[in-house]
């Protein structure tokens, strides 16, 4: 099962990086930006959230919530939003079980090798719950830009 564009996104509660749970019903009546990633402080993962987090203003004026998703572990994810001062919440899919109700943990293969891992992929999901827009695959040059369209749109 894969998030559809139009259809409700898939409810999901995992542990944030602020010490508490997080629910996508937590933020029902606002915009949500859910961004699924790799892994923390890794060259193309940073870069990504580094540009979230150069956007950030623009998002909350936007009044857009982000939150990103990876299978590392909180511990991992406050380093990384101490080192590189993220200003929102990282969510830990260890057994990534959002990833794979938004379609996004796939087999990947690098140097020949196959292995299952995180692609990354951006969901905004409106106001409504429903699923506004899907980027699958992302390029991280100009994504956050890209996002932000889809937001005010």
């Amino acid at each position: 099962m894969a998030a559809v564009v139009g259809k409700k996104a898939p409810e999901f509660t995992l542990a944030g990086s602020q010490g508490k749970d997080v629910s996508l019903k937590d933020f029902k009546g606002k915009t949500v930006v859910v961004y699924f990633y790799p892994k923390d402080d890794t060259p193309g993962c940073t870069r990504e959230a580094c540009d979230f987090r150069d956007a950030s203003r623009k998002f909350t004026t936007a009044k857009a919530v982000v939150l990103g998703v990876s299978p590392d572990s909180l511990k991992s994810h406050d380093k990384f939003i101490a080192k590189f001062d993220l200003p929102f919440t990282l969510l830990s899919d260890p057994d990534h079980e959002v990833a794979e109700k938004y379609g996004v943990w796939v087999e990947k293969s690098m140097y020949g090798r196959k292995y299952m891992g995180i692609e990354r992929s951006t969901f905004v999901i409106g106001p409504d719950g429903k699923l506004k827009a899907a980027y699958r695959k992302v390029k991280v040059d100009g994504h956050s830009d890209e996002v932000l369209a889809a937001v005010k749109a």
